[in-house]
């Protein structure tokens, strides 16, 4: 089996560098990255200045269009579907008009995905979302991963999952994040292996995900059954997933598992330890309000309705301490808010802004790799969207030992 891969959302291009870096013989034969309402398409220009553009079957370049005006009959061929799509509402509409008898609520970006995998018919898939994308919706808790795993299993694919802390597994990052990994049941020999598999033992041990991130303790799994109308699922369905599980031909298995911890990175170890710009450090002037961002508050609060309560939070750490794992980054770093890291510099112990290159190292990229002309709050927007690349490799060289298996 060729080693090609089809990129979607793919931001600064992290799938295909986590790929890259095993030098095993994967290709990207496409990729697409449109950011909605973006009068500079950064991400796509900084993909392209590191990789190229790519054409479709028919030669023209899209891969910087809306991915819902793509043909996707266009797209080339490939063995492997990845992309890091958003968290949104995927509830489902009946409707006669379709031939499927759903429709995806308007714009939402899994239905291209589903699209694209009922179209090309990859052997196999390897998504990445947020954590909570498991217990949302608020009001019908797992109906949205349920209608994922039932349209993949409408389309004849079983589904492995993980929610995987990066900092466990040797990052920089305490980021949590759903990866997804599906295979075609019929047309891949690793689904034949794993139909004669119990699910519990596919989440355990001999599964791809604990595989590529072993486990120390697993719980008692829970199993429940998917209908096969996507839009009852929609409609009623509502399960407590756990962060780890299997599905196979409308059967659901989670437990919850503990993740075998590896010796961690620290921030310290990620932090640029020659002269930072001076741009980069807090004024004095601001130091009271980052201060009061950072802190505890309780603050009385009037709702719309007249209703009064008291909102609260606790404080956050400040500055960020060194010997540890960093917290999640977000797209709004670098901006007053209390989300943002603030540092004690290395070389003068001065309070600043972590800078683009430090946000580069958190997620796993090369130095400077967005240095491409954005500016600075693009390059940290960039980083706070993209994933930690190491992920990726981890499980490429789980996928590559079971390319190699397959005719």
């Amino acid at each position: 089996m060729e080693k090609t891969i089809c990129e979607l959302f793919a931001g600064v291009g992290g799938f295909r560098l986590g790929f890259d870096r095993l030098k095993s013989g994967w290709r990207t034969v496409w990729f697409s990255q449109w950011e909605p309402g973006a009068r500079t398409q950064w991400a796509h220009k900084c993909y392209v200045q590191h990789f190229g553009d790519l054409p479709d079957m028919d030669g023209g370049y899209h891969t910087g269009d809306d991915i819902g005006t793509v043909d996707k009959s266009r797209i080339p061929d490939h063995s492997l579907l990845v992309g890091g799509f958003p968290c949104q509402d995927y509830s489902v509409a009946h409707t006669l008009a379709s031939s499927k008898g759903i429709e995806g609520k308007k714009g939402v970006l899994w239905w291209q995905i589903r699209d694209i995998i009922e179209e090309k018919r990859p052997p196999f898939c390897l998504l990445e979302n947020v954590d909570r994308l498991l217990r949302s919706p608020a009001k019908q808790r797992g109906r949205d991963f349920g209608v994922i795993l039932a349209c993949m299993a409408s389309l004849g694919y079983s589904v492995e999952w993980r929610v995987v802390n990066a900092a466990v597994y040797g990052a920089a990052q305490r980021r949590r994040r759903t990866f997804i990994f599906a295979y075609d049941n019929d047309a891949t020999q690793y689904g034949r292996i794993m139909s004669g598999v119990s699910a519990k033992d596919i989440i355990g041990g001999s599964g791809f995900m604990a595989r590529a991130f072993p486990i120390s303790d697993m719980g008692d799994t829970v199993t429940t059954l998917l209908s096969e109308d996507i839009a009852e699922v929609s409609d009623s369905f509502a399960f407590g997933f756990e962060n780890a599980g299997h599905m196979s031909r409308g059967t659901i298995t989670t437990a919850k598992v503990t993740e075998r911890a590896e010796e961690p990175v620290k921030l310290m170890d990620i932090m640029e330890q020659g002269e930072v710009d001076e741009r980069y450090f807090i004024p004095s002037d601001k130091m009271e309000k980052w201060s009061y961002l950072k802190g505890a508050k309780k603050i009385e609060r009037t709702s719309a309705n007249g209703h009064k309560y008291t909102f609260s939070e606790g404080p956050v750490a400040f500055p960020d301490p060194w010997d540890r794992p960093s917290r999640t980054m977000l797209t709004s770093e670098s901006s007053l808010n209390r989300s943002t890291h603030v540092v004690a510099d290395r070389r003068t112990g001065r309070l600043r802004l972590i800078t683009p290159r430090e946000a580069e190292r958190l997620q796993g990229f090369d130095d400077d790799w967005t240095a491409t002309g954005m500016p600075d709050r693009m390059r940290y927007f960039c980083m706070g969207n993209a994933l930690v690349v190491p992920m990726i490799t981890r499980m490429g060289r789980v996928l590559d030992t079971i390319i190699a298996e397959e005719q």
